[in-house]
């Protein structure tokens, strides 16, 4: 299965606003991951449709989470991201070619399909069992440190 980059980006954000004391422009989070503000925005966008994140306008304005981070998955962010569609879908390939099966002999899925709708099940009950809070303790799992900390003291520092 194969995501774009925009989930990475949308989970960084996210994880970053637990460490936000005030909402966060997205020119801020695009300054802090070094990536274009264009392209952060429509991930931003996509997180905000699904009722994931919130904007406020204003000076002060920016993004935070809507809920706590602990009621936020990793799911939640993928389906806002890439969707909710199923990642495999069956084209009946069985009833093509000079073999085919007719159509009332394939009342059930094959194997294949089982196969594949099964794995997808797994992956999406496994994203469901992360939350974004689970993601932002181990940010400073990973790194030793108090990394949410000097992120969230970032944030906080004087806009430009």
């Amino acid at each position: 299965m194969k995501l774009s980059g925009g989930v990475e980006w949308a989970l960084h954000c996210c994880v970053v606003l637990t460490a936000a004391s005030r909402p966060v422009p997205a020119t801020r989070l695009a300054e802090l991951h070094q990536v274009s503000s264009t392209y952060l925005a429509k991930q931003l966008q996509s997180l905000s449709r699904a009722g994931l994140i919130r904007s406020a306008q204003g000076k002060s304005g920016g993004y935070t989470l809507t809920r706590p981070a602990g009621e936020i998955t990793v799911l939640d962010v993928v389906e806002a991201i890439e969707g909710t569609g199923p990642a495999f879908v069956c084209t009946e390939v069985r009833q093509r070619g000079p073999l085919a099966c007719p159509p009332e002999a394939c009342t059930a899925p094959c194997g294949i399909a089982r196969t594949m709708y099964a794995a997808e099940q797994a992956w999406r009950d496994k994203l469901r069992e992360v939350s974004i809070a689970d993601l932002a303790r181990g940010v400073d799992a990973d790194y030793e440190g108090e990394v949410l900390g000097q992120v969230g003291g970032w944030l906080a520092a004087e806009r430009s």
